[in-house]
This record gives structure tokens, sequence and C-alpha cells, in this order.
């Protein structure tokens, strides 16, 4: 596909959001655009693929359309039809509500709002994979219209502007990439709540590819998100595996919303649903999965920063907790996202997390957890990120590399804080800087002014603190000031201040003098005078 359809593709989905935008914030509205995308895509493959078990191949959605439509309606061939595409996509919708069908009756005037909320029903009762896809869809809000005629018009309009898409027909991952183009946007205007489901693409790269590195070949990879998302930190592994069809995605979300958008995100990537293992609930007061597997290859997270928690004592008996004896402290969950993450981690796997500074300098039951894992060997490289990268926060960042049955103790720092482009409302790490972190990780060597390979001993020295200036000195001597030059420098300013003040005060002479301004005039002069 040329760069220009894809600019083209990304273009007229975003133009479809401007239809909504007026009506509603990014992080409603969202729902709305991804959902009907989600059930555009899910329609149009399911024309082409019919088209295809009829023996009549088209690539024209609208021929596809008269031959779906004309088989289900034969009692001879509707019924093996249906099979055999509820065999492939676990779903079926009924001709007259196929998104191609709706765009059809809108152009004629015909379409109905109930019509479209019955596609997205009966794809839901179709299988368990789509169960309550569309419930944050909510075709008869007010902000929609005040009518229902309004409502009608509004998601029609919506829909006119998609149907020049061809869902079903991009190669490979383009598809799902605009659809994180579009979570990337809906992120940039929904401001703090962003944090809840988007995590930046540089971000995302850099962790998968620490990951991932020497495992690029290995069939079979496991990833795990407890705190996914939308999904997209997942879904970067297949950019960088050579195995990409057999990479398994397990992944939890509290929040049900953004836990339908990873799931739709997954299945606009092409990953097999056997492949697709993702939950909805609370990933410290439920640990998931409890069953096998439940350690794996790889570990990616961007949990929230410094949330509460419960804390309860009884997590000192949860095996994930247990061996450090205390618990991250209720006002800040980090160091609890970071052990839930690092128990389901296998002994021979990475794990890459996002979190404040904090975690590694604050005392307290924090303290004595950094210090545990440390005498454990347990922390691999600390990457200091730039500030401002991230939609939820414009605070500096840090990620912790943590592995298991590490042979030593010491501890890389990079300290990258510098290393971005400066953008309008955010900072952005180009592919420079990201490969330039991953070759002193690779390396692992110290840097001047950049990176630092810290031995225990020298970790002990600083009572575990990881604070990263305590080892990487980053400090720019100034350069030593010229006294004569500066001297002179000074000498022209002031005759260059006299000078304007003589010319000033000439023009004062010039003024015509009248009561009101004698006082003003003469006042003025003083102060140039200096008297």
């Amino acid at each position: 596909m040329s760069e220009n359809s894809t600019k083209t593709l990304y273009q007229v989905l975003w133009n479809s959001a401007d239809i909504l935008r007026s009506k509603m914030d990014a992080n409603e509205y969202k729902s709305y655009l991804l959902g009907l995308v989600f059930y555009k895509y899910l329609s149009d493959k399911m024309l082409y693929y019919s088209s295809v078990l009829l023996e009549k191949e088209t690539d024209d959605l609208q021929h596809a359309q008269k031959l779906y439509k004309d088989a289900y309606e034969d009692n001879d061939t509707r019924e093996d039809l249906l099979e055999a595409l509820q065999d492939e996509y676990s779903y079926t919708i009924k001709p007259n509500i196929t998104f191609t069908a709706l765009v059809n009756a809108i152009n004629d005037g015909r379409f109905q709002l109930e019509d479209l909320a019955q596609g997205f029903r009966d794809i839901e009762q179709s299988s368990e994979i789509f169960e309550n896809m569309f419930e944050d869809v909510d075709l008869y809000s007010k902000k929609l219209g005040a009518t229902p005629q309004k409502q009608n018009q509004t998601i029609a309009q919506v829909m006119q502007e998609l149907s020049a898409l061809n869902m079903a027909g991009h190669a490979g991952d383009v598809l799902g990439d605009a659809y994180e183009y579009l979570i990337g946007q809906f992120a940039s205007d929904s401001g703090k709540k962003a944090g809840e489901f988007y995590t930046p693409q540089p971000v995302a790269k850099l962790m998968t590819q620490i990951v991932l590195h020497g495992k690029e070949d290995q069939r079979g990879f496991s990833v795990y998100d407890p705190t996914m998302g939308s999904g997209s930190l997942l879904l970067n592994a297949k950019k960088y595996s050579s195995q990409p069809g057999t990479i398994s995605y397990f992944g939890q979300e509290l929040n049900t919303s953004t836990y339908n958008l990873a799931r739709m995100n997954m299945i606009l990537h092409g990953v097999p649903i056997e492949h697709q293992h993702l939950h909805n609930a609370d990933t410290l007061d439920q640990d998931w999965p409890t069953e096998e597997p439940t350690n794996f290859d790889g570990v990616l997270m961007n949990p929230p920063y410094s949330a509460k928690w419960s804390a309860d004592k009884g997590f000192l008996d949860d095996p994930r907790f247990s061996q450090y004896g205390v618990l991250s402290p209720k006002s800040k969950a980090d160091f609890a996202f970071l052990l839930h993450g690092f128990y389901h981690l296998k002994d021979t796997g990475v794990m890459a997390i996002v979190l404040p500074h904090g975690v590694l300098f604050r005392g307290n039951a924090e303290g004595k957890i950094r210090q545990k894992m440390l005498e454990n060997g347990s922390i691999d490289t600390v990457i200091g990120l730039p500030a401002n990268i991230f939609f939820n926060t414009s605070i500096p960042t840090t990620v912790i590399i943590l592995k298991k049955k590490r042979s030593s103790k010491d501890v890389l720092f990079i300290d990258a804080s510098k290393g971005f482009e400066k953008g309008k409302n955010q900072n952005n790490m180009t592919d420079e800087h990201i490969d330039a972190i991953l070759d002193t990780y690779i390396k692992r060597e110290t840097k001047d002014k950049y990176s630092y390979v810290a031995s225990f001993d020298e970790i002990v020295e600083n009572d575990f603190n990881l604070n990263i200036p305590r080892y990487v000195d980053t400090f720019e001597e100034e350069e030593p000031i010229d006294m004569v030059a500066l001297s002179k420098e000074i000498t022209q300013l002031n005759a260059e201040i006299r000078k304007s003040e003589t010319e000033f005060l000439a023009m004062l002479d010039e003024l015509a003098v009248t009561e009101d301004t004698k006082d003003i005039i003469e006042a003025t002069k003083a102060v140039f005078s200096h008297e």
C-alpha cells in the first residue's frame, strides 16, 4: 500500500471524528468512531470472504453485498454459507444490516438507528469473543442530537464518511496502525484521561525492543501486560518479532471501556482469537492469570502512576508480595504493580515498566522492597526518560528493566532525559534517540555524561538509592568568563546608553511646553539627568 493511500486512510478516519468533535469531548467520541470503524471492518471482511466462498471473488463491496444477499435469500445456499462464515469469523451479519447495506439505506433516506443497533447486538450475541463489545456506543445519546432524527443524522454522516474506506482490503497491519493513529489522536485531545489507555509509540517501541532483544526469532513468544490499556504495548511485539503469527498476548485491564478497546485493537491487528488472552478485572486485587500459563517471556507495563490501592495486610501472604515482607504504601501502588509483573515473569524473561522517578529513591516500605530486589539482582537497568513525553503527565519518568536469575547484581544507569525533539504540546523521542538507548543497553557500557554501570558495592554505599544523578554526572562546567571582554562590553553599553539619553533629552527640549505637560517634562529630565 502506498504512502499516499495510508495518508488518505488516516485523513478520512480523522475527518469522521470532525463530525463528532463539536458535540462531545475526545474521551467520549472515541467510542463512537472506533466502534463504527470496527463494525465496518467486520462487515467488509465478512462480505469479501462470502464472495470467496461463493466462488465469485470480488473486491467490489457493492457486488459482494449483492452476492451475499442473493445467497442468503436462497434456501439451498444460506445454511452452508452462514455455517462457513461462523466457523471462520465466529459471527455473521444479516444482509440488510451490513455496513454497506446501511450506507445504501442512508443514501436512499431509509436509514434507522435501530438497524445499526441490531447489527451490534447480533455480533455481540454471536460469540463470547464479542460479548458487550459495543456497550460504550450509545446510539441514542442526547449528545448526538436533541431528537431521534438528529441522532440518526449524526451517525449517518459518520458512516457516510467511513464508507469511502476499504476496511478489509488493506494488507498487513495498515488498518491496525491507523486504529493506533486514531487512539493516539484521541489521547492527545483527551489530555490527562489519555494515560488510562495509551502509551506513546516511541516509549512502547523502546520497551518492546528491549524485552524482545535476542528473542526476535523465538516461536511462541508470550507477552503480558497487566495494565494493558488499549493494548498498544502488547501489539508492538508483532513489529519486532520475526515470528509474529506465533506470539501469545496476555493482558488485563480494569476499565471496561478500555478493555473493549483493546479487544477491538487486537482483532484489527489480525491477532488470531486463540492467541488473545484478555481479562477485565483489577490487577492488584485479583491476581491473573492463576492457571497455566502464569509466567511469560516478556512483561510490559505502563501502570497508573502513584495510584491508590488497598494495601490490605492479607497481601503479605500473597505470593506476589510475600517475600518482600512489606507492602507498597496505600497512596502509591507503584511497587505493587512492579512486583505483580515481576512475579509473572519467566526466569529467562525480561520485564520493562514505566514509573515515576520516586520509586528510585523513596524510603520506608518502598526502600525495603527496592533493597531486597537489588540484593536479589532483580533490577538490571534504570533508564531516565525526557520530561513531557506522556499525555497524562509532564513529569520525567523512568523505565526499569528487570530480570530473574542474573549472574551479577550491578545496575546499568542511562540518563536519556536530554534525548528528545521539542514539540508544541509534547516532547517526542525520535528513532535516533531510541537507538542510542538500545545501543547502550545492549553493550552495557559507561558513556561520559550518559550512562554508568554501577557495581553492587557502589549501590550499597548509596544506601540502595537509585536516583540517576548519583551515578550519571551530567553537569556541564560553564566556560570561564573573559573579564577583559566583559569590561569592554559594559563600557560600550554605557556609552550607548548615555548617547540614547542625550538624544532623548534633546527631543524633550523640542516639545511644546504647556501647563499640563510642564511638570511631567521637568520630572523626566530630572530622572535622565540623574538629579
